[in-house]
């Protein structure tokens, strides 16, 4: 897979004074720019601790995917532990502009990013398995029900691991009977929950 870099001036991406910080691994405590995009809700750091506490063991040489990357905490914080590659989409130009400079700034080398809606990459691209998947796409859109199925066609690898992120009130999609239950809990307005594909 090739690496996207948009064609988009840095005059146009605007900063927020916020950070993105990584907790533990080879980036440890590093602190990177979080784009200023409305609606982009980073993962909470006490939610991003529980779910690497979660997943540690898997992490290293795995192959991740980050779709609705937004700050890319999730992906950047695997990769500092040691996962092999990562993959990283979102729609937001701005977003995937700042992706980019932040793997720069890491000398980061063993990750994709694209500037594409997650669905149609999902549905497009040639799947990779994934060990691990991060969704925490946008509130109150019904994403999940659409990138459920597609993660089906080839992208998940035997015993993968599914994070998924959303708002407490919503319902989950129905789920493949294969998809095990393995963690939730609840932070604030916020449910997670982790899964294991066990087929």
């Amino acid at each position: 897979m090739k690496k996207h870099t948009p064609n988009h001036a840095s005059s146009q991406t605007k900063t927020k004074a916020s950070k993105l910080r990584i907790i533990a691994g080879e980036w440890r405590s590093r602190q990177l720019p979080i784009p200023d995009v409305q609606g982009l809700r980073p993962t909470p750091d006490k939610v991003r601790e529980t779910l690497f506490n979660w997943i540690n063991y898997s992490i290293p040489g795995a192959v991740c995917g980050d779709f609705f990357c937004g700050s890319g905490a999730l992906g950047l914080e695997a990769l500092s532990r040691g996962a092999k590659h990562a993959i990283f989409v979102d729609n937001s130009r701005v977003v995937i502009q700042q992706m980019t400079d932040n793997l720069a700034t890491l000398k980061a080398e063993n990750a994709d990013v694209t500037a594409q809606n997650a669905a149609v990459f999902l549905d497009t691209a040639t799947p990779t398995p994934l060990d691990i998947v991060f969704l925490d796409p946008p509130f109150r859109k019904g994403w999940l029900a659409q990138i459920v199925p597609l993660l089906e066609k080839g992208w998940l690898a035997k015993r993968a691991l599914v994070y998924i992120e959303m708002e407490k009130e919503a319902a989950l999609p129905i789920l493949p009977a294969h998809w095990s239950l393995m963690k939730e809990k609840t932070a604030g307005q916020l449910v997670y929950r982790l899964f294991e594909i066990v087929k």
